[in-house]
């Protein structure tokens, strides 16, 4: 087996990952120059050009691309390794999570993950839109979007809007059931279809209800906005299940149905890290966590794609 230097190897994926030589070298508490220097002779061994140097600013070239989604996961794994070999009981890891499911689902959990497994230092990579699955974004994902080369999936929960107002707005309510909800602006979230005012009407339509013409509706471009905004009594917003625990102070779900987006949350790993003691004690935990919080009959077997 021949491999090429790996000094030079380490300095290009820093490079990189980092998309600047000065940092890099900060990083590795080299000088610029000797981090230029390997990555030349990284260069000159594979006979490619691996990145694009324009001024300050370092692009990888469609080689440099390929070449760090091969080496990044076996650099993790040596130094994942050699850290255990050395007695460090600790264990680094990225995961990049939609921030709605972050600050309303994970984050109030994660105290039980530190009692559960204090070796793992998890950093969390809060995305808005699908993120790329590549290692230079994350070691893991969560996502409604699995499929990536090389990649495999956990299905952790199958997604369902209910909607909810505020205690205070609720006891303003007079009349029965669906028709008492047109009292209520309705709080659309634009992020979910695209569409202004899709997610209501797609609910309407999923109770064989019609959403009156003079129905009142505001338009928020997040979940966490409109969830705000209807903590604040303005109106009633479709959000997630798993953001509304049955003891929350301020808000309350209206009797009415809920509407299955057809979205599922997967936990989303490279097939070749999967068996990493991080990655794979966080998949585990993550698994068990929304189980738990899962209502009975919508629980998963656990199946990896």
């Amino acid at each position: 087996m021949k491999l090429p230097p790996l000094r030079a190897v380490h300095y290009f994926e820093a490079v990189a990952r980092l998309q600047s030589f000065s940092r890099a070298a900060a990083e590795l508490a080299v000088s610029q120059s000797a981090v230029s220097h390997q990555v030349r002779l990284l260069e000159d061994y594979l006979g490619e050009v691996l990145l694009l140097r324009q001024g300050r600013r370092v692009s990888l070239t469609p080689q440099g691309e390929s070449y760090l989604e091969a080496i990044a996961s076996g650099l993790a794994q040596i130094a994942q390794a050699s850290e255990q070999l050395r007695g460090s009981g600790e264990l680094r890891l990225r995961l990049a999570v939609y921030s709605s499911f972050a600050v309303k689902w994970l984050i109030p959990r994660l105290s039980g993950l530190r009692q559960r497994h204090p070796e793992l230092d998890l950093s969390l990579e809060m995305v808005a839109e699908d993120p790329q699955l590549s290692d230079r974004v994350a070691d893991c994902f969560i996502t409604v979007s699995p499929e990536g080369r090389g990649y495999m999936h956990d299905l952790l929960y199958r997604e369902r809007l209910i909607p909810v107002c505020s205690r205070r707005l609720l006891q303003q309510v007079e009349g029965e059931w669906p028709a008492a909800l047109w009292q209520l602006p309705l709080l659309s979230i634009q992020a979910i279809y695209k569409e202004k005012g899709e997610d209501w009407r797609r609910w309407a339509e999923a109770g064989a209800l019609t959403i009156p013409p003079a129905a009142q509706m505001h338009h928020f471009s997040h979940i966490l906005l409109a969830l705000e905004a209807a903590s604040w009594d303005q109106g009633v917003a479709l959000i997630n299940d798993y953001m509304l625990q049955a003891d929350d102070p301020t808000l309350a779900r209206l009797p009415l149905h809920a509407l299955e987006t057809e979205d599922n949350f997967y936990f989303v790993c490279k097939r070749s890290r999967a068996h990493e003691p991080a990655i794979s004690r966080l998949r585990q935990w993550l698994w068990e966590e929304t189980q738990a919080s899962l209502r009975p009959g919508e629980r998963e077997p656990l199946t990896r794609v």
